[in-house]
This record gives C-alpha cells, sequence and structure tokens, in this order.
C-alpha cells in the first residue's frame, strides 16, 4: 500500500484520466498549488468546498524541554496552517463502502 502521493502520480493521473498532455498536466497541478499558497499566505484562511479550510495561526514563542538531556530552550514563534476537513469530506471517509 502506498503511502505517499506525489506531484508526479496526480499529473499522471490528470494525463490518464482527463486526457490532458503532462506538461499541460504538470503546469495546472503546479498552479493550483501556487494560486492555494498565494491565497492562504493572503488572506490566512482558504475554503476548498466539499474538501476543507485551510487557515493560518500564529503560536506564540514558549519554553520546550529536549527529553533526553532535560535542557531548557525557547521555541520561536511561528506561522503554523492548520486544515479543517468539511462535513462532506468527513462523510465520505467514514461511508461504509467505497465509492
Amino acid at each position: 500500500m502506498r503511502i505517499n502521493l506525489t506531484k508526479k502520480d496526480l499529473v499522471n493521473q490528470i494525463y490518464m484520466q482527463v486526457g490532458f498532455s503532462k506538461q499541460i498536466s504538470e503546469s495546472l497541478i503546479e498552479e493550483f498549488f501556487t494560486l492555494i499558497i498565494f491565497n492562504l499566505k493572503a488572506e490566512g484562511k482558504i475554503k476548498l468546498s466539499k474538501f476543507g479550510t485551510f487557515s493560518l495561526r500564529l503560536k506564540k514563542s514558549r519554553v520546550g524541554r529536549n527529553p533526553k538531556t532535560k535542557e531548557e530552550k525557547t521555541i520561536s514563534e511561528r506561522t503554523v496552517i492548520l486544515f479543517k476537513p468539511s462535513k462532506e469530506f468527513k462523510q465520505f471517509i467514514n461511508s461504509k463502502n467505497d465509492n
């Protein structure tokens, strides 16, 4: 069973199912990801209908501890990406039949 889905896999799926050339399929995937990243960075939140919502959240700096050495270190403030699946996506994942 395969765990990772690569851009190459997506390009091949579009090529096989839609019939676009591999170059067009690859540029389509690249543009799609670029569009999502650009809009997420600009707006802070992006909703893909029937899939889910990506949003940005600022995590404050905090003190962390190395479990091996017990050494304390400050973890810097940073922005993290959150994903919340849509109701339809959750229902699809939890459905008994494989459509």
